[in-house]
């Protein structure tokens, strides 16, 4: 299964923001708010020019989400077929993904935690087991933890110190060990740091 595997911490730097949301990155850009490289305290490349604005906004929402590059095309192109605003199209296309909604449910710390545990067949959805991190939820589909998942430590310390509630187009149940799809997300529901029409603008172009 495809998925990146490279420096993540260089990823955060060159990026400004804690892409993976991982402590390592967090002290990184404490210690180090700039570029890196040998260059990185003094390049004088423009922060405005057009392509690296856009180019930048789409390199955060694919690390952000896990996506690879054909991938992010896919549900690009995806996004430009359904209707609505293409931009917002894209982020709620991402975050239906299974391994967001698990994350966005508090049974993972990170986005690649979340995906791991889908990838291990450790969740279900409408009660049967799905494997793939990729797959896009319906309204109404109920995504639950399996047996094995409501057992395991690392799960419930999650659950219980994160203290993340689910989002506002997630509905709890089970004692927060499920939740459900009420409606597809609104773009004032999803709070990622990216400017989506800047995205748009590079694909169109």
């Amino acid at each position: 299964m495809a998925r990146y595997t490279g420096p993540k911490v260089r990823i955060s730097r060159r990026l400004g923001i804690n892409i993976f949301e991982n402590a390592k990155g967090t002290k990184a850009l404490e210690r180090r708010p700039f570029p890196p490289g040998a260059h990185g305290r003094t390049r004088r490349r423009s922060s405005d020019g057009e392509y690296l604005s856009q180019l930048q906004e789409k390199q955060k929402a694919k690390y952000i989400y896990g996506v690879l590059e054909r991938q992010f095309r896919n549900i690009f192109d995806e996004a430009v077929r359904r209707n609505g605003p293409t931009g917002e199209n894209i982020l709620r296309l991402l975050e239906l993904r299974l391994d967001n909604v698990v994350y966005r449910a508090g049974w993972a710390a990170t986005r690649p935690q979340a995906r791991q545990f889908v990838s291990h067949g450790l969740v279900k959805i409408d009660g049967k087991r799905v494997n793939i991190p990729s797959y896009t939820l319906a309204k109404g589909e109920v995504v639950s933890l399996s047996d094995k998942a409501r057992n395991m430590i690392i799960i419930q310390h999650n659950i219980d110190t994160l203290g993340r509630a689910p989002v506002a187009w997630l509905d709890a149940q089970d004692g927060g060990k499920a939740v459900s799809v009420r409606e597809l997300p609104t773009r004032e529901q999803i709070d990622v740091p990216v400017k989506e029409q800047l995205i748009v603008e590079l694909y169109s172009k």
